[in-house]
């Protein structure tokens, strides 16, 4: 079965040197995001000889998950790279959440910014040595119930037992292998991510979450976390690029932002953007008729979830988990991978309740700004008088408004 993907070598230092011997191992590990590392990690601390390819020597800069929680660096602690990826992100205890005109919460939780690309590096910085990584380009894979065969542009055969589909959002991989892909929302969220002048000592709070101030303007919230010594901006709304909000507020961020949320400037001092806005479309999909010979499917790969519910690397990372600590040793100890053996992954009821969690979840958030069915409107009720309710409370007392 042939398939062409996107991967390109890249001039530049590898993060970590890169094996140039042996064209065979148990598992292939196609796509070196944080699912791909994720993966390798996990298997070659059992033990297991594992080949990673890489579309970079470096991940180039990339707007994507920016702010983890302490779920996800639990995750990473159990595939051996939690010291790794806290050292590579910034963390910062404690959350602001303003609701309805109010500071309707101040949590202590743990968080971390972070540079996606940095992130990437950092961990497979931190990989086992065992580990070989292959910079290259794919020209096909060849999968059946036995053996896979990767084929690079450079002449290379990979072989493997298995193979790993960690590609992310690329397309042409899946569409090799013969996967379709179902659009559950497309253009569901569009994310616009930019840098503040001000650092984070200037601001009282240690990241903040500014939600949208009233139904209709499609505003999930503004997240503002520190990354580095800089105040990083994340901003969720319900629109695409094409719209001409998108455009006006690619020019004019500052003045589109007073004129979302009025307020803000009014608590927290100007807020003046440093450098340009990259905005990132969302779609929501998911694969279809994945149950093959040979191979199994990952991540975004696999599903993807709106950034806003904070689900996506945890759900990532949860398929990594049950594959690699669950699947894998019990495939790798008996004969062949055909599709009906494969199969108990995607039929893992924690990855499937994980799934569905993070679909729901997307889709909610997004419901309850935008439609206008009576099921709707009485949940948006439901949620302000809660939350106005809490205001009355003597034990959120400190929730008056600032």
């Amino acid at each position: 079965m042939a398939a062409q993907d996107t991967l390109r070598s890249s001039p530049g230092q590898s993060a970590r040197p890169t094996d140039a011997t042996g064209d065979e191992a148990e598992v292939i590990v196609l796509g070196a995001g944080i699912a791909g590392i994720a993966a390798a990690s996990a298997l070659a601390r059992q033990g297991r000889r594992v080949i990673l390819i890489a579309q970079h020597e470096r991940h180039p800069p990339e707007f994507r998950a920016e702010k983890l929680g302490e779920p996800q660096m639990r995750l990473f602690d159990k595939m051996g790279l939690g010291e790794a990826a806290r050292a590579a992100t910034t963390g910062f205890d404690g959350v602001w959440l303003h609701r309805f005109g109010r500071i309707a919460d101040r949590n202590t939780r743990r968080e971390y910014g972070c540079d996606y690309a940095r992130l990437v590096d950092g961990l497979r910085a931190a990989l086992p040595p065992t580990v070989r990584i292959v910079v290259g380009r794919t020209d096909s894979i060849e999968t059946n119930p036995s053996r896979q065969t990767v084929r690079l542009r450079d002449g290379r055969n990979l072989t493997a037992r298995l193979l790993v589909v960690a590609t992310g959002l690329g397309e042409e991989v899946r569409r090799g292998l013969g996967l379709r892909k179902e659009m559950v929302s497309p253009a569901h969220t569009l994310a616009a991510g930019f840098t503040l002048t001000r650092p984070p000592g200037d601001f009282p709070f240690p990241s903040l979450v500014w939600t949208g101030e009233q139904f209709g303007d499609r505003v999930s919230y503004l997240t503002l976390f520190p990354v580095g010594g800089t105040m990083r901006a994340n901003l969720y709304v319900y629109r695409t690029p094409s719209d001409a909000w998108s455009r006006d507020f690619r020019l004019a961020p500052e003045a589109m932002l007073r004129a979302l949320m009025p307020t803000l400037e009014e608590t927290f001092g100007e807020i003046r953007v440093d450098g340009p806005v990259v905005l990132r479309p969302i779609d929501l999909y998911r694969v279809r008729d994945h149950e093959r010979d040979g191979f199994v499917v990952v991540g975004d790969a696999f599903s993807t979830s709106c950034p806003i519910t904070g689900t996506g690397i945890d759900k990532a990372l949860t398929d990594v988990d049950r594959l690699c600590h669950v699947h894998m040793p019990h495939w790798l100890a008996t004969p062949g991978m055909g599709a009906s053996k494969l199969a108990s992954f995607y039929a893992d009821p924690v990855k499937q309740a994980r799934d569905r969690s993070a679909l729901r979840v997307s889709l909610d958030a997004r419901s309850i700004k935008i439609e206008t069915s009576l099921r709707w409107k009485l949940k948006r009720v439901k949620s302000a008088t809660l939350v106005r309710m809490l205001y009355r409370l003597p034990a959120n007392r400190f929730m008056e408004r600032r």
